[in-house]
């Protein structure tokens, strides 16, 4: 397993891995689609990514984790955390975030935060073990979401 930054030649292999899993689009943790399957959304969306990272079996994408720093750099925000069906018992979403989080502490980012809808209490329970801690519920795009928070400096 090997996680590397996103480069917009990534593509039409994230393309392809997204597809496979049976999916047409990446969504956030809000629901809210992130980017959709073709080559120029996939593009799209590694170019515009500040913090993006994909997680490699054998040369093909298994993952993907996008992040966005707020404006003053304090704290960034996990857009999205994507495994691939197949993978999901292998650790790339504790890798991909472990990625994340250590190159964005190493950027100076203090804070890393995500929203998780209220309905998926395991996706919950992850973040929590890795550190992260409920800051309050909130009405978002696809209904009630928890918004968690961890300080980064953990990941140094």
């Amino acid at each position: 397993m090997h996680v590397r930054p996103a480069r917009p030649g990534d593509a039409e292999a994230l393309r392809a891995a997204v597809s496979r899993a049976g999916e047409t689009a990446v969504f956030d943790d809000r629901e809210v689609q992130v980017f959709d399957v073709s080559a120029a959304g996939v593009r799209e969306a590694a170019v515009a990514a500040d913090c993006g990272y994909l997680v490699e079996v054998d040369d093909r994408p298994v993952g993907l984790a996008i992040a966005h720093p707020d404006r003053d750099g304090s704290a960034a925000e996990l857009l999205a955390l994507w495994v691939h069906p197949d993978h999901v018992e292998t650790n790339v979403d504790g890798r991909l975030l472990e990625r994340v989080a250590r190159d964005l502490a190493r950027e100076g980012v203090e804070t890393l935060r995500v929203s998780v809808p209220t309905e998926e209490p395991a996706a919950t329970e992850f973040y929590r073990a890795n550190g992260f801690e409920p800051e309050d519920t909130r009405r978002g795009h696809g209904g009630e979401e928890i918004r968690l928070s961890a300080p980064l400096d953990r990941w140094l």
